[in-house]
């Protein structure tokens, strides 16, 4: 199979999302809230330019399982 940038990003995006259900889904055990306490990452740019101005603010929630899940979809790609 040929790999490529496109179907790496998609691995990762799914590996980030099932990490992160996971943790949702384990959420509400005490003892597991080191692997599931998300950490917040934002960026907004903005800029006014008297004809165009714009605001964007981009969040990313990042937590110990949605990690794993990235590290795991990373490896199963470069098993294919």
């Amino acid at each position: 199979m040929k790999k490529n940038v496109g179907m790496l990003i998609l691995f990762l995006l799914l590996g980030w999302l099932l990490g992160a259900w996971i943790a949702k889904a384990l959420q509400s055990i005490k003892f597991l809230s080191f692997l599931t306490h998300p950490t917040r990452i934002s960026w907004s740019p903005r800029a006014d330019l008297d004809i165009i101005s714009y605001n964007i603010t981009i969040n990313f929630e990042l937590s110990l399982l949605s990690l794993i899940g990235i590290i795991a979809a990373f490896w199963l790609y470069r098993r294919l």
